[in-house]
């Protein structure tokens, strides 16, 4: 329907999450009207995004160093912990100012059905850091959704031998939503009022 090079393009974007053909489509013509020096510097943007990020040593978080800003910070309580599934979860819950411990970044969730198993996320990294420092508490902030469900009661049992406090976010989230599109209020109400796993 459109010459290669832009069919190619709106192949590219589509194959992004939430972007359909039609809005690859719109991507694709924004770019030829760019000017020559704005779709290099897109290029050369997305060029570093691979090139320079690193994911950190200690909690899984993206990075431009080895160890991330939040593990760097000697002002961060590092004796609580936040589980999360994802590095993009992290701005949410940084926004609400309720938060200053570090975080653990699993890399995603239990999802039997698509391959993803316990032993591919980073589990025995956490239960590692758990061994090797003075955790007082683990708070579970995986997705109000059936994976993020079936995820923190699998670190639950993982965790419940261990001399720490586990809470998990309180129910101000609504069940089937993810973090990155939660309000701040409401995440900031639900690490106030995180219970704990008995």
């Amino acid at each position: 329907m459109y010459p290669k090079p832009i069919q190619d393009v709106i192949n590219e974007f589509a194959k992004l999450p939430g972007i359909g053909p039609r809005t690859a489509g719109r991507f694709a013509f924004n770019l030829l009207r760019r000017s020559d020096f704005d779709s290099e510097l897109l290029s050369h943007a997305i060029a570093k995004l691979k090139k320079d990020i690193k994911i950190c040593k200690n909690c899984f978080n993206i990075s431009e160093n080895d160890f991330c800003e939040f593990c760097i910070d000697s002002k961060r309580d590092n004796s609580i912990i936040c589980v999360i599934e994802e590095a993009m979860n992290i701005p949410s819950i940084e926004k609400t100012n309720k938060f200053k411990g570090l975080y653990h970044v699993l890399g995603g969730s239990i999802k039997p059905n698509e391959g993803i198993s316990p032993e591919k996320l980073h589990i025995k990294e956490l239960v590692k850091r758990i061994n090797q420092a003075e955790i007082r508490e683990i708070i579970i902030a995986t997705n109000p959704n059936s994976e993020g469900e079936t995820t923190a009661l699998y670190l639950l049992n993982v965790l419940k031998n261990f001399k720490v406090k586990i809470t998990r976010l309180a129910r101000g989230l609504s069940t089937g939503s993810d973090l990155e599109y939660v309000d701040q209020a409401t995440i900031g109400n639900a690490l106030t009022q995180r219970v704990e796993y008995k």
